[in-house]
This record gives structure tokens, sequence and C-alpha cells, in this order.
């Protein structure tokens, strides 16, 4: 066989692997999925320090919190947001050159006194590492919704 075809079909099969399916995402009694063993995902309800990252909170009610993430989430490159409930929202993010992508999540329980916390939920599709892009990308949506914490 052309070794140029070998090189293509082997590119091809390991690229379409890149893709990876969507696993089971969702909230299930007020929880999301739990993170793999692996270091490629972030969850602000895990319970283990190498997953766990803050979640994002709110002075407000929880249309106003849905609508300031969404304007930020339509201002990202390769974005594609994929559900938009009442009180959840799914996204999945499109790396550039290998086009990976990343599942990200975000849940909106109930208000307490107009004060809201957003969980996040955000892991590669594929993969082992991903250099900690996935708590990267949150950081930066929290520092979108709160600008005033930045200067």
């Amino acid at each position: 066989m052309n070794k140029k075809i070998v090189v293509v079909l082997l590119s091809f099969i390991f690229f379409t692997g890149c893709y990876g399916s969507r696993p089971e995402l969702g909230i299930n009694n007020g929880q999301f999925m739990l993170c793999q063993k692996t270091p490629n995902c972030v969850n602000s309800q895990a319970t283990d320090e190498k997953h766990f990252i803050e979640p994002i909170h709110f002075i407000g009610e929880r249309q106003g919190a849905q609508d300031r993430l969404l304007k930020i989430l339509k201002n990202w490159k390769r974005t594609n947001i994929i559900v938009v409930q009442q009180n959840y929202i799914r996204v999945e993010f499109t790396s550039q050159i290998f086009r990976f992508v990343d599942d990200v999540e975000f849940y909106f329980p109930s208000a307490k006194a107009g004060k809201l916390t957003l969980h996040v939920r955000s892991a590669s599709r594929v993969g082992h590492s991903d250099f900690g892009v996935n708590r990267k990308r949150i950081e930066q949506i929290r520092n979108q919704f709160h600008p005033e914490n930045n200067s």
C-alpha cells in the first residue's frame, strides 16, 4: 500500500477518535455527573481537591445570571450552546487545531434571598490531560462574569 495512503488513513482514524462521543451529562438529584479519575475535568460539586473548582456566585435572580452567562458564552469562539433551560445550560467548546470537544455545564439552583450559586462542570471528552484548559476556561468565565473583581 502506498505510504501516503497509510498516513492519511491513520490520520483520519486518529482525528476521528478525537471527537469522542458525548458522555452522559445533566443534573441528577441536583448533582452533576462525577469527574472521571483523569485530571481533564473540574466540577464545583466535586469533593476531591484535584477536580474541585469554586462555583460562581451572583447577587440577583436566576434569569439575570443566565442572561449574563449567555452573553459571555456567545462571545467565545468555537462555542456551541446545546441546551438552555430554566436552571441549566450546556455548552460545547471545540479546540482550534485538533477539534477536541469539551463539555461545559452550568447549573442554577434556586436563589436564596437574591444570592445565587452557579455550579459548573467542564470536562474533556477524550484524552488524559488537558493542560489545565478546563480550569482556566471556568476562571476566565468567572472573571468575565465579575469584571469588577479584576481591577
